[in-house]
């Protein structure tokens, strides 16, 4: 059996205390190791910040949604009047409110273009494989949180997206209508529904927090991936964490808190729709039911589909498909840069999905309906294609080194 490596006396916890943990606990050699001489390769742009983004982000949602959870009334009679209660009378309660609210959007943001840097240059290839993976698991919490924070102000707009996006589950065979009432704790959705959805939606951002530390650990196993995408070998061709990125990141930062803080003073309510700020009523359906705008391009692909069945399986599928992902690219080259077919249609992609998005805000009928059909189309074509692509494609000559 091998032996632990000795690490000789203990330090003296009055004249070392700092060591004396550290003998015990190695959080020196974890901060050095991962944050500070951990080897990053040298020519990371400035795409690469939004990984540390969505984790600034996240931290502010968790913190701020600790605040709000000590006025919030997770009850039907209390909740909307509890949210004007936060930001009329708690003293900062709409400073905190705000940021929660557009800090969900920006998550969003940072999330969507981390995944298409992701995209762009390889980053789920060989050996990223379950990074990659992790970052749709948390991508798939962050919808399923997000969707519940929604309810909780129980608006119209909260009422009637939950009613519809949780019956949608009815679709599903056999025992559809069962998770259904579940999920209602009943039959309509009530205050069991709220208690459930406020329950989930407190306890879910520490699951996102717990998969982000395995996504962190999945990440520092093989390294970050690098615009050349190549395998980098030389020491040269690496730098130390800190100070290098780390001024990059708080730089990032300061760029990213500007529009931020500009849309949290000033325009808090652009991203929101004006019927949540009317009291929930199951009697008045609102002439047009949309949900928050992150979710629209899977809204568009449910509504293109005129099967209620298909259409749902067509919108899970579109999320889930990315983890299949490394599977359906088998080409061996990962940046977009060096493979000219997918990089066209990398950003014929891009472009289709933010039609979908503006899809999914119009209403379902008329040409909005066939532009929806054909970029769902696009949107599965993209991925579907990618073993034939992957075959006939000439890359380009890979560099050298970086």
């Amino acid at each position: 059996m091998k032996m632990k490596k000795d690490r000789g006396p203990s330090p003296d916890i009055l004249k070392d205390p700092a060591g004396w943990v550290d003998y015990r606990l190695p959080f020196k050699w974890l901060v050095n190791d991962h944050l500070i001489d951990y080897p990053t390769p040298k020519n990371l742009s400035y795409m690469w910040n939004f990984g540390s983004l969505a984790g600034v982000a996240l931290l502010l949602q968790i913190v701020t949604g600790l605040f709000l959870a000590m006025h919030y009334k997770g009850d039907v009679t209390l909740a909307f009047d509890s949210i004007q209660h936060i930001m009329r009378n708690v003293q900062g309660g709409w400073l905190i409110r705000n940021m929660h609210m557009v800090g969900a959007s920006f998550f969003f943001i940072v999330v969507y273009i981390h995944m298409f840097r992701g995209l762009y240059y390889g980053s789920y290839k060989s050996p990223r494989e379950i990074l990659w993976g992790l970052g749709v698991i948390i991508l798939l919490l962050m919808m399923a949180t997000a969707f519940m924070g929604y309810v909780l102000p129980w608006g119209q707009m909260s009422y009637w997206g939950a009613t519809v996006i949780t019956n949608l589950l009815s679709v599903i065979p056999l025992v559809g209508d069962d998770i259904v009432i579940w999920l209602w704790g009943g039959y309509s959705v009530g205050d069991p529904t709220l208690t459930r959805f406020y329950a989930l939606h407190f306890v879910l951002p520490f699951v996102i927090a717990a998969v982000t530390m395995l996504h962190l650990v999945a990440l520092h196993t093989h390294g970050s991936n690098n615009p050349k995408g190549i395998d980098l070998k030389k020491e040269t061709d690496f730098i130390p964490f800190h100070p290098y990125y780390t001024m990059k990141d708080i730089f990032g930062l300061g760029v990213y808190l500007m529009p931020f803080l500009f849309m949290v003073f000033y325009l808090p309510d652009a991203l929101g729709h004006p019927d949540n700020y009317i009291p929930a009523d199951p009697l008045v359906t609102p002439a047009h039911i949309v949900p928050e705008w992150y979710f629209l391009p899977f809204y568009a692909i449910l509504r293109a589909i005129p099967s209620k069945e298909l259409g749902v399986l067509a919108m899970f599928a579109s999320i889930l498909i990315l983890f299949i992902l490394p599977l359906l690219d088998r080409s061996k080259v990962r940046s977009a840069s060096y493979r000219p077919i997918y990089q066209q249609m990398f950003w014929i992609f891009a472009v289709n999905a933010l039609v979908l998005g503006w899809c999914g805000a119009q209403p379902a009928e008329g040409i909005y309906v066939i532009i929806a059909r054909v970029c769902t189309f696009v949107y599965f074509a993209f991925f579907l294609s990618l073993p034939l692509v992957s075959r006939i494609e000439k890359p380009r000559p890979l560099p050298k080194g970086i």
